[in-house]
């Protein structure tokens, strides 16, 4: 059941997607962490917009900053059926200096501080305010009408984390009605849950605020010197002790975990990033991408449908455990375990295994691929191997902690004519 009301009709959503993700290595060199692509054939950031949609948030704006153009284009291209007439909309909230003409946004709350005049413009009752780089599936509007309920200034979206594992996270110390009475950042001692000393609540970067409760700490923040404008270091501590803050628990307002445990995943490093991907090859991932009651949407590109040629005995098309998307071509090369992003082109006696790749690669003849990610564009020289010998790999790649090989067209030289 979607809890489309008035309380969402009557909410703004502001989507931070300027960041880079510095620890997804070279894979965002040329685009913001929102906009890598995932699951073979969405981009990150279509998770997040799916989620306002779904939950009937249709007044949408996001705040974009590092190489954008990636992420602009996409949602040009495939975010443009809102419609206008009607109040519905995704704006594009670049960095313009609009405050001052030697700052970009210095941080989450300044992303907002400096469009509030887009804001003021709607009156929303509510602003949703979340990050534009995890892969979930959220009704915003059960997190809304908890928001409601509890007379709360603000609500702060967290998941239930081992105690262990909370030491990465801002952590929300919680009474027995889930008021937050504590919030510390990356603490080494976190608190727990009332009644569960083993766990935590983490924030996951979504909160729901008042609007004008909102405006007014804003205003307030930009006038603090010293203020990193930050909402994790700077508005939720201060607030915390003075105002309604509650802690909205993720298991109850998560779309389609009723066979697994709630899924939230930050694919913020290479290692997270290609086991989130590999994920979607077993039979029956945690994360339901056929889900017609909850769609994610995204830019649909026109193609022809996969294609798999050849039937020798040395010479097999074939995929197997594995996501294949339109415009790819296995032409007598074996493919297992794998994600293939659309127009790939995999050619005779090629092996894929375990790899993540990307839209536009071209793997030549007798090439190996083993638990690695391809960038874009990139062409596999024939008889290439990558993937089986690490320390040959560290010489021309990068190797992530578990040894995942990441390869973009500039580690093959290939960097002018394939961007």
């Amino acid at each position: 059941m979607r809890f489309i009301s008035q309380l969402t009709r009557n909410t703004f959503a502001i989507i931070l997607a300027g960041g880079r993700g510095t620890r997804l290595m070279q894979l965002t060199d040329f685009r913001s962490k929102p906009a890598v692509p995932f699951a073979g054939k969405f981009r990150i950031l279509d998770f997040t917009l799916s989620n306002c949609v779904n939950s009937g948030i249709r007044k949408i704006g996001v705040a974009t900053q590092y190489k954008a153009h990636s992420l602009i284009r996409h949602i040009q291209r495939g975010w443009s059926f809102l419609d206008g007439r009607f109040d519905e909309f995704i704006q594009l909230l670049p960095a313009q200096q609009q405050i001052d003409e030697t700052q970009w946004y210095q941080g989450t709350a300044d992303a907002v501080f400096q469009n509030l005049h887009v804001l003021r413009r709607y009156a929303p009752e509510h602003i949703l305010v979340v990050a534009g780089d995890h892969i979930y599936k959220m009704d915003y509007g059960r997190m809304l009408a908890f928001h409601v309920q509890h007379q709360a200034d603000m609500t702060v979206a967290c998941i239930d984390v081992p105690i262990d594992e909370a030491r990465e996270f801002g952590v929300m110390g919680v009474d027995a009605d889930d008021r937050v009475i504590d919030f510390v950042e990356k603490p080494q001692n976190p608190p727990a849950i009332p009644g569960a000393p083993d766990r935590a609540l983490a924030s996951m970067g979504v909160y729901i605020f008042n609007a004008q409760f909102l405006f007014a700490q804003l205003e307030r923040d930009a006038r603090t010197a010293g203020s990193s404008r930050d909402f994790g270091k700077d508005i939720i501590p201060h607030i915390v002790p003075n105002h309604r803050v509650f802690a909205h628990r993720f298991a109850d307002s998560c779309v389609g975990s009723e066979q697994h445990k709630p899924y939230w995943r930050d694919v913020g490093t290479i290692d997270a990033y290609w086991e989130a991907n590999m994920e979607m090859t077993k039979v029956t991932p945690e994360l339901n991408l056929y889900d017609k009651e909850w769609p994610i949407w995204t830019h649909q590109e026109q193609l022809p449908p996969a294609k798999f040629v050849f039937d020798d005995d040395d010479r097999r098309g074939s995929a197997v455990d594995s996501l294949i998307s339109g415009g790819c071509i296995i032409s007598g090369a074996t493919v297992k375990r794998s994600l293939l992003f659309s127009s790939v082109h995999v050619h005779s006696w090629a092996t894929v295994e375990d790899a993540v790749i990307l839209p536009g690669v071209n793997v030549g003849r007798h090439a190996v691929l083993k638990r690695c990610v391809i960038d874009k564009r990139c062409r596999i020289p024939e008889g290439m191997v990558i993937g089986v010998d690490p320390a040959a790999d560290r010489q021309r790649f990068h190797v992530s902690p578990k040894g995942i090989v990441l390869v973009t067209p500039e580690m093959l030289g290939q960097g002018a004519a394939q961007r």
